[in-house]
């Protein structure tokens, strides 16, 4: 009887460890397993902000997820790839980042037929693309906001500096370095910055304007060129991201800005580390916070709940969507008046 008893016990203990692996592991449709994984993938790694959003991403994961990261190397074809492969796999939810907003639609199609839900984040895709299935969200931080809030940075700087009318025109003779050409940011940015002035009741006169692709050594080789063919008739520099601001200070200083009085007004957006460094030691005038912190962690709230099979809310998520579908995170102006609340 002993002997029944420890085969009959030994039995038991097999059957319960093999139905307690076997209900671990990920179902062939990537929805019971109990830690889910989902694919994230950036437009490219040396973005800085980026850097940021999917630093925080990783953070908000810690225990209660498997966040697979990958770089897209600002191509269209290998972010396509990426996620091919994220699908093959039977991820549980998808976050990307895209390198071409407009191609959006390929990809909602190819998860929607995986049943993988899918949250876009930091590029927003087309309107039309958004509508194309329930399990597609986006979130992202409203482009004319931030153009807005650059322009009153200036505005504010204008008014209290009557020497920044150099030759006392009561015109606001400016530069832009604008990123990538046709992207949503970019061009909300530089209309609302420019806006933004007008509606203030000040004259503008744009003396010249380029992309530097959001680069700052690229923003580095415009605004050398700007200096070279404009020199001292430039009175403020617009860039529509911190680092090719970054990028014009170093050719400022280059042409002797920043020192024995010559200042020259430079605005950004992203209020990145770099960008603070340069408001802190006033080479940069101001910037706008693009909330990393808030962009990776609403991101990967809402593919966490959208992996559990369940309707991100406010309630489960923590941020408030609108129109069922888009998480906005406010920009904030930052000074250096205010630099404590560019901390992420």
């Amino acid at each position: 009887m002993k002997k029944a008893g420890v085969i009959l016990l030994t039995v038991t203990l097999l059957l319960s460890t093999v139905f307690t692996g076997c209900g671990s592991q990920q179902s062939s449709s990537g929805n019971t397993q109990s830690k889910p994984t989902i694919g994230v993938a950036i437009y490219k790694f040396d973005d800085t902000f980026m850097t940021g959003v999917r630093n925080n991403i990783s953070k908000a994961a810690a225990d209660s997820a498997t966040v697979d990261i990958v770089d897209s190397q600002n191509s269209q074809p290998t972010q396509n790839d990426k996620v091919d492969l994220f699908i093959t796999k039977k991820y549980n939810a998808l976050a990307i980042n895209p390198v071409d907003r407009t191609t959006a639609g390929v990809l909602i199609e190819k998860a929607q037929k995986a049943n993988i839900p899918v949250v876009f984040f930091n590029r927003e895709p087309l309107a039309d693309d958004m509508k194309k299935w329930d399990k597609v969200y986006y979130v992202g931080a409203k482009a004319e906001q931030s153009g807005s809030l650059q322009g009153q940075i200036v505005v504010d700087y204008w008014k209290s500096h009557p020497e920044a009318d150099k030759n006392k025109d009561g015109k606001m003779q400016y530069v832009m370095l604008k990123g990538e050409p046709g992207h949503q940011d970019a061009e909300l940015r530089t209309k609302y910055s420019i806006q933004a002035v007008q509606d203030a009741g000040i004259q503008v006169e744009k003396l010249a304007e380029d992309t530097g692709m959001w680069d700052r050594v690229k923003g580095q080789e415009k605004m050398a060129a700007f200096l070279a063919s404009l020199g001292d008739k430039i009175e403020v520099v617009f860039a529509n991201n911190d680092d090719m601001a970054l990028g014009a200070i170093e050719a400022l200083k280059a042409a002797g800005y920043f020192k024995d009085g010559k200042y020259m007004p430079v605005v950004g957006v992203d209020a990145t580390a770099p960008g603070v460094a340069a408001l802190k030691d006033g080479t940069m005038l101001g910037t706008v916070l693009n909330d990393a912190k808030n962009q990776g962690i609403a991101t990967f709230k809402v593919a966490y709940v959208l992996s559990q099979g369940q309707t991100p809310s406010k309630e489960n998520t923590g941020y408030e969507i609108t129109d069922g579908k888009y998480i906005w995170v406010p920009y904030v102006k930052i000074t250096k008046d205010n630099i404590a609340d560019a901390q992420q």
